[in-house]
């Protein structure tokens, strides 16, 4: 029974780091008051560059390095459209759902059923010998590690420094912040592009660590389970983990099942669960915030700013 749990823990870790990555650029992102909906593209597209980079280069650091550019490098035209030219974010991030998925479609057909660079997990040096909860936690990838790092550093940035204070401004009243002196303009494209860089890391993460390789649309709507994770995380960066625990535990469940051979429900009906259970919650957890009168998010979230009013 404990091994069964331990099993699954460790592979609900596994499953947990893209949906992070893509939930916490988000956060930040929103958390600046712009809304990007075209997470999944970027993921999508930085799993292909991890690919694509690694082939080319052997090098997991540049592989990877090479995500975060390309899903950076797509945040950055979403910036350019949603905040320099102040159209509407909600087509521009759905459009770009659609370019991101689009370029990878294409030019991943190259990459199809090739050999790909496999990211190496690494044991940490006597954490790992720890009976049952070293071999979950300290027996993984480096990214899932940077992944335990970055929950406590964006909760300090956020909540405790300046620039935390300085973005959540912005996303609350740009035109208050502004008046301030804080350049709006410069914090929205920072936090932006930020965003893109940790999606193009979750699909990094997929295609070098999770499941090595290039396969179509490898992120099986992720970048839209993280856009839903920011809200039932209330844009917090140690909810949005909490939450990518529990995708990673249901999504490790199919798992377990198949390894084990036990067929409680249909594979096809497991495979639905993890998505169908973050919906759910994600309708739980707004009902329960509409009743408290909490919960609606930053206030100048999807709101393009412009001194001329």
């Amino acid at each position: 029974m404990l091994e069964d749990i331990a099993f699954i823990t460790k592979i609900a870790v596994k499953s947990s780091a893209a949906v992070f990555f893509a939930a916490l650029g988000e956060i930040f992102t929103q958390r600046s008051g712009v809304l990007n909906l075209g997470v999944e593209g970027m993921m999508l597209v930085g799993a292909l560059a991890g690919v694509a980079v690694g082939s080319a280069t052997q090098n997991p650091v540049l592989a990877t390095l090479g995500g975060m550019a390309v899903g950076g490098t797509l945040a950055l035209l979403h910036a350019f459209f949603a905040i320099t030219l102040r159209v509407n974010q909600t087509l521009s991030g759905l459009a770009l759902t659609i370019l991101g998925g689009g370029l990878a479609s294409f030019l991943g057909r190259a990459y199809i059923g090739k050999p790909a660079l496999r990211m190496t997990v690494w044991n940490v040096p006597y954490l790992s010998d720890i009976p049952v909860v070293g071999d979950v936690f300290f027996r993984q990838t480096p990214l899932v590690y940077a992944a335990y790092l970055l929950v406590p550093a964006a909760a300090w940035v956020l909540f405790r420094s300046r620039l935390g204070l300085r973005i959540r401004a912005v996303g609350e009243d740009a035109a208050s912040a502004d008046a301030a002196g804080v350049p709006v303009a410069a914090i929205r494209y920072g936090c932006t592009v930020f965003g893109g860089c940790m999606a193009g890391l979750g699909g990094a993460y997929l295609s070098l660590a999770y499941t090595p390789g290039w396969k179509e649309n490898m992120t099986m709507g992720q970048g839209w389970i993280a856009i839903a994770m920011v809200i039932f995380a209330t844009w917090h960066p140690v909810r949005a983990y909490a939450g990518a625990l529990l995708f990673g535990g249901l999504a490790a469940l199919q798992f377990f099942f198949q390894a084990t051979g036990v067929e409680v429900v249909p594979i096809h009906i497991l495979r639905m669960f993890p998505y169908l259970a973050t919906i759910l919650v994600l309708i739980a957890v707004m009902r329960l915030d509409r009743t408290r009168g909490s919960g609606a998010g930053p206030a100048a979230l999807g709101i393009p700013f412009s001194r001329e009013g």
